[in-house]
């Protein structure tokens, strides 16, 4: 049976709502070993490309995610965190993304589909390794977006596409 739809906190801001929006719209996706995209996600290219969507690049691999962004306690998670886990290997070996209360939401290769699941369950509770917390580009300062304008194009519409991750800009990349 699948997990119920947790609902984040209403302190949760805009942009961490709207990646947590973005992650669990993916829910039900296929796992694919080595996979980035909707086609198919492994559990570190599924938060890669959660947070490419809101404009934060973070790098591909669960062990250089887990070295990117603010270390946090697992009582101090807020939507959008990353957490983190060994399973493979000693170390962090697996990612999801922080829901709400004891949720998460990650790309497992068992059971095949990306899924919200239990922080605290026998299974993930015993290999959690840490947290981290990753600015959305909400509170970004505009300069990181980098897209050079179009021949004939001004610099604020040139921003303004690569914040919306329109063709051509590093934030839908």
């Amino acid at each position: 049976m699948p997990s119920p739809t947790p609902l984040p906190p209403r302190a949760v801001g805009p942009a961490e709502r709207t990646l947590i929006d973005t992650a669990l719209s993916f829910r039900g996706t296929a796992y694919r070993n080595g996979g980035s995209d909707p086609k198919g996600f492994d559990c570190s290219g599924f938060t890669q490309w959660v947070y490419s969507r809101h404009g934060v690049a973070i790098p591909r691999e669960v062990e250089e995610q887990f070295k990117v962004g603010k270390k946090i306690k697992l009582d101090d998670l807020k939507p959008g965190d990353l957490v983190f886990f060994h399973t493979v290997s000693r170390g962090a070996s697996h990612v999801g993304i922080f829901v709400a209360d004891d949720q998460f939401v990650h790309a497992p290769s068992s059971k095949g589909v990306v899924r919200v699941e239990s922080i605290n369950s026998s299974y993930w509770s015993p290999r959690f390794v840490g947290a981290r917390r990753v600015q959305p580009a909400a509170q970004t300062p505009l300069a990181v977006v980098r897209r050079r304008p179009s021949a004939g194009e001004s610099t604020v519409a040139s921003a303004t596409a690569a914040a919306s991750g329109a063709p051509g800009s590093r934030a839908g990349d």
